[in-house]
């Protein structure tokens, strides 16, 4: 009798286990939900190339006005069409933005090295965790060094929060999110022909 409990109880202990474990692997992949209150701007990023669709960008002017008025100037502008997607690692993030140097039609080697004719901006750090759909603004190692080019998460990366700007959730378009061309190597270099931001617009 006692050896049946023992192996009901270690049953119902590897089951809760089991099942956090799934809630942990669901969670992991779940797309991160754009705040109920939301009322700031919206971005809207139509793609080509391996992707083809839009994906619009909840842009969170709460967490970083700075860095958001920097957004809507550069795609109010058109600075952002035709930027390609030069940086992009599978399980982890998907890079643009680079409005200087980062044109499908440009030299390559450049891309990812140029911000836009505007000054960088200092750090707008806050609370919210880098998820999946979480957009944050790329920099160099000066935590005051955003311009242009931002980042799109594949899947959550705890590791950098509180160390780049969140500046926006994906409200919709995963589906095109995930489609993005991957890169190769250790920093995710697109090869061929990258996808690119066609147009952008703020709505």
């Amino acid at each position: 009798m006692r050896d049946r409990l023992i192996f009901a109880g270690l049953f119902a202990l590897g089951f809760v286990i089991l099942g956090a474990s799934w809630l942990n692997i669901k969670s992991a992949n779940a797309d991160t939900e754009v705040p109920g209150d939301h009322s700031g701007p919206v971005m809207v990023i139509e793609v080509e190339g391996q992707a083809n669709g839009t994906m619009r960008v909840a842009l969170r002017d709460d967490l970083a006005p700075q860095h958001v008025e920097r957004i809507v100037t550069l795609a109010e502008r058109g600075d952002y069409d035709g930027v390609v997607f030069h940086r992009v690692i599978d399980g982890f993030m998907a890079q643009t933005g680079d409005v200087a140097n980062g044109r499908a039609d440009g030299d390559r080697r450049m891309w990812g090295t140029g911000g836009s004719d505007m000054p960088n901006l200092p750090a707008e750090f806050s609370a919210q965790s880098f998820e999946r759909g979480v957009v944050g603004m790329a920099r160099s190692q000066n935590p005051d060094s955003a311009n242009s080019q931002f980042f799109i998460m594949f899947a959550p990366a705890p590791h950098l929060n509180g160390q780049y700007t969140v500046v926006g959730q994906v409200k919709d378009g995963y589906d095109v999110l995930d489609a993005i061309k991957r890169g190769t190597g250790g920093n995710g270099a697109v090869m061929g022909d990258p996808d690119r931001m066609a147009r952008v617009s703020i709505e």
